[in-house]
């Protein structure tokens, strides 16, 4: 036997192994109260198996074949000219904002001190970069209807200071990308668009995370799509793109692919800062940067996911508007909506319990658990109300626009629960008559 039929039947054997276990598993018969119905869960078949174990098999292991061509898919499908794969949504993150505090943005540069606009209702890492960088983020608080920014306090949150906004499209919830934008470029400020819960989501007609400076992508397990831990930047301006390049691979001023060396074919001969002319071009780092790349087995999986991403969308749509055809006359609880100009692809199904109800949140949700259905909070709820904002001082290391009434009320009475590809009928109808059973009471 040759190594490539040896090969072909290790990648027989796997698709034969997912037929075995994992497929089975898939199709298990839903039993209400006794199945767990989770918030999240991956979605795949024998493709994504076999793309994984032929990635081991080439044992390259670090960046290579795979994740350019994950990188060059996620671009084409965003409509995009370039797509940065990274090894987490949280890295993601980092390398946008820290792209925009490159000195090659000249008086455009975040520096420390520096203002960026967000919101406290959120992830923590769309907020983490800014804080630890030692710019001042600027919270404004968000709208109940959508989970998202409300816009008009935009205005009122400006100061001089302020270089960027960075803001999520909340759970998969496009923000008021329209008048966001027309914000940003009154004022000449950047924008990144924190896009992990969002991917496939649509605003006029054009992709969260392509209408900013800069998007950002989560594929941990629960998002979109996975490849296990990974994420992406993505953007259509060069200038931030040759930054965010650098900074992923460990800040280097070198453009050459791993394994390549002298793509410039002046890898001797240049000047550098003040280093000897000539200086080796491999390493020399005009940036403070990191190593945040991914793994090509990690892309291998992702390849596969990307192929079958348009239909997790679609699902994701259908699910929404089964559950909230279910639930919509509720009158105890608000549900969450998008804008008429948007095209969710939904990662939740928010739910904020109203004042006059005769149950809280965590009512609701102890309900749910114990009929063995996972619910989670919006996050962080009110990031200034948890211990990592105990040192930081109002004023100085942070500001607030207005109270934050919303987000407070999103934090005490909001939960989410899941609407995922794999989510057939029997779960979303088992998780509305839970509800309603519940909140009819």
């Amino acid at each position: 036997m040759t190594a490539e039929e040896l090969k072909n039947d290790i990648l027989a054997k796997t698709a034969e192994y997912y037929r075995l276990v994992h497929k089975a598993r898939q199709e298990e018969p839903f039993v209400p109260s006794k199945s767990r119905v989770n918030y999240a869960g991956r979605v795949f078949d024998e493709k994504e198996m076999v793309n994984l174990v032929e990635s081991g098999l080439e044992f390259w292991l670090t960046y290579g074949h795979w994740s350019k061509r994950f990188e060059k898919g996620l671009a084409d499908y965003l409509r995009v000219p370039w797509a940065l794969l990274v090894n987490s949504g949280s890295s993601a993150n980092l390398l946008a904002f820290m792209t925009l505090a490159s000195p090659l943005l000249g008086e455009r540069q975040v520096k420390r001190g520096d203002e960026v606009i967000t919101v406290a209702a959120g992830f923590p890492t769309t907020i983490a970069p800014i804080v630890q960088y030692g710019a001042v983020p600027v919270f404004v608080d968000v709208e109940l209807d959508t989970a998202n920014i409300d816009a008009s306090q935009l205005e009122a949150a400006y100061s001089p200071k302020v270089k960027a906004v960075m803001l999520a499209h909340s759970l998969g919830n496009p923000f008021n990308v329209k008048a966001v934008k027309a914000f940003c470029e009154k004022h000449g400020l950047w924008l990144v668009e924190d896009n992990c819960d969002a991917l496939g989501s649509k605003y006029e007609g054009k992709f969260t995370g392509t209408w900013g400076d800069i998007g950002t992508s989560s594929f941990y397990p629960p998002h979109h799509m996975t490849m296990g831990e990974g994420g992406a930047v993505y953007t259509s301006n060069p200038l931030l793109r040759k930054i965010a390049l650098s900074i992923r691979d460990w800040g280097r001023d070198c453009w050459c692919e791993s394994g390549v060396d002298n793509t410039c074919g002046c890898r001797f001969t240049k000047q550098f800062g003040t280093l000897p002319l000539g200086y080796d071009h491999k390493y020399v780092y005009s940036h403070f940067g990191y190593n945040l790349k991914a793994t090509d087995m990690q892309a291998a999986v992702g390849c596969a996911q990307l192929e079958k991403f348009p239909s997790f969308v679609e699902k994701r749509k259908e699910n929404y508007n089964r559950l909230y055809e279910g639930l919509k006359d509720l009158e105890t609880i608000r549900i969450f909506r998008p804008y008429k100009e948007s095209d969710p692809s939904w990662f939740g199904f928010l739910m904020t319990v109203k004042p006059d109800a005769a149950f809280t949140r965590n009512d609701l949700a102890k309900h749910l658990e114990a009929a063995n259905i996972q619910t989670r909070n919006l996050f962080a709820g009110n990031i200034l109300r948890h211990p990592c904002c105990d040192q930081l001082k109002d004023g100085v290391d942070y500001r607030v626009v207005g109270t934050l009434a919303n987000t407070d009320t999103i934090m005490d009475s909001s939960l989410w629960i899941g609407l995922y590809p794999g989510m057939g009928e029997a779960k979303l109808d088992y998780m509305i008559k839970t509800i309603k059973s519940f909140c009819g009471r």
